[in-house]
């Protein structure tokens, strides 16, 4: 914003508003921030998963790898609506599996692994909005 000399700023995305003021220079103001946010369904995001919740079938002792969202974005589990998920409960992956797309201002990224393993759960649904760290996918390790 000093950059630019901008004073305020505000941003809309659906629900979501941010606004950002800057301080008057001459007085002792701190900067401001405001988001506003509208209430989220519980039936459209998975929900969290504690370090003890117990998968069915799960070896208790067993750590899982969490692949996580590297960005906001929109989640989709296959390259387009006709062809199969890259990736299945039960499926072997590897560092360089590619196991979904995350949409972003329609630019779509593959998101690979990164690690070995299996894939044990998938946090997320085809098409859901996912924020930047969010769990999409538990992996148990080889």
């Amino acid at each position: 914003m000093i950059a630019n000399d901008l004073i305020e700023l505000s941003l809309r995305d659906g629900d979501v508003e941010v606004n950002l003021r800057r301080p008057n220079p001459n007085s002792n103001d701190s900067p401001i921030l405001h988001a506003v946010h509208a209430p989220v369904h519980p039936a459209h995001h998975a929900p969290p998963i504690s370090p003890e919740a117990k998968l069915p079938g799960e070896v208790v002792g067993v750590e899982f790898h969490e692949i996580r969202s590297p960005m906001v974005g929109t989640f989709y589990a296959s390259p387009d609506p006709d062809s199969p998920p890259f990736v299945q409960v039960g499926s072997s992956v590897g560092p360089s599996t590619v196991v979904c797309v995350l949409e972003a201002m329609k630019v779509f990224s593959e998101i690979k692994a990164e690690t070995s393993g299996t894939v044990e759960r998938i946090l997320v649904r085809d098409g859901e909005a996912v924020e930047y760290g969010q769990p999409l996918f538990l992996v148990r390790p080889h």
